[in-house]
């Protein structure tokens, strides 16, 4: 009899470490402590029936003790090895989160285990890319913001030595120095305005007016440089088209785009400022016949920070396009880019209208 009950127990201990692995295969943390719970209650449940007939029909209680201490034996076990397999991914994220946090931004989590622990481990992921790029586009900017700082502050210091030595007049050198003054003067204003947008400091005084004047006085204001590359700009749209915006900051996101289409488009080509209204926005898109962008700079052009390959080597920290990007966002648009099908780069923004 104690032979048949050690079976009855050997029994259930297989039976219940089967359906404890065959848990681990749930692909939701939720689904195996529903499972590991319904395993606990009905799998001694089950063996206590099975033992009160054994013992009705054989007459022997040697045996319910034996099963009852196998199916509680099962049970624990089967607890631990769930919570082994919920246990292991979740110390590998912290282990992860714990290297990331003593800065190491290559750390990474195993995105593997129940399905609530693998999406907060790409979450985490994810989390770990964005301050990579974050820490490499600061670098690139001390690196940059240090460049643009220094040659200009050379000139300068070069020609005051220069008019120390007397070897110039102060008018031969004074546009010169205003020059570099406005270039100084326009970095630590981008700085700044890209702090108090980040700070969600910024305070715009909305107005609803139409939109194309102010492109027009872009366009004039870019006329001359336009007429020295050769390129023709453009003006598309209906002349009432009204938005509600602060025209100031408008004004600095249209000549930041307008500049940037500029730089990137040859000789006899076009930039155009199309101008079309809707029912709850107003769209504003600056288009030009250049070479075009790539995959990643339709993704990145408009991070903090960031510069391209083509725009590496034009002055400037990579500073506008964020600010204009947060200009628009600040108005409730969006701002995006995109490659035209016949060739060059179109950049869009919204406005409310």
């Amino acid at each position: 009899m104690i032979q048949s009950g050690l079976v009855v127990a050997l029994a259930t201990l297989a039976v219940g470490l089967a359906i404890a692995f065959a848990l681990r295969a749930l692909p939701t943390l939720r689904l195996r402590l529903v499972g590991l719970a319904v395993l606990a209650v009905c799998l001694p449940l089950i063996v206590v029936l099975a033992s009160g007939w054994v013992m009705f029909e054989m007459g022997d209680d040697v045996k319910i003790l034996a099963v009852s201490a196998a199916s509680a034996s099962v049970a624990l076990v089967a607890a631990l090895v769930i919570a082994g397999s919920i246990e292991r991914p979740i110390e590998r994220l912290a282990r992860a989160a714990a290297e990331l946090a003593g800065g190491d931004l290559a750390a990474r989590a195993p995105e593997d285990g129940p399905a609530e622990v693998a999406s907060l481990a790409r979450d985490f992921n994810e989390m770990g890319n964005a301050l990579a790029r974050i820490f490499d586009a600061r670098r690139e900017l001390v690196a940059w913001a240090s460049h643009d700082l220094r040659t200009p502050l050379a000139n300068m210091q070069a020609m005051l030595e220069a008019l120390e030595d007397g070897l110039a007049e102060p008018a031969d050198y004074l546009p010169a120095l205003r020059d570099q003054v406005r270039v100084l003067s326009q970095l630590v204003d981008d700085l700044f305005e890209l702090g108090r947008i980040e700070a969600g400091a910024l305070a715009l005084e909305l107005r609803e007016l139409p939109i194309t004047p102010v492109v027009e006085r872009c366009l004039v204001g870019l006329g001359a440089e336009a007429a020295i590359r050769g390129v023709r700009l453009e003006t598309v749209g209906p002349a009432d088209a009204t938005a509600r915006f602060a025209p100031d900051k408008i004004e600095r996101v249209l000549l930041n785009l307008l500049t940037n289409a500029l730089r990137h488009t040859p000789t006899d080509g076009c930039v155009a400022v199309v101008v079309k209204p809707g029912h709850d926005e107003v769209h504003v898109r600056v288009e030009d016949t250049g070479d075009g962008i790539d995959a990643e700079s339709v993704e990145r052009m408009f991070e903090r920070f960031w510069r391209g390959d083509q725009a590496r080597s034009t002055p400037g920290a990579g500073l506008g396009l964020a600010i204009a990007r947060g200009l628009v966002e600040a108005h409730g648009g969006r701002i995006w880019a995109e490659r035209r099908t016949g060739g060059g780069t179109s950049v869009s923004f919204t406005l409310p209208a």
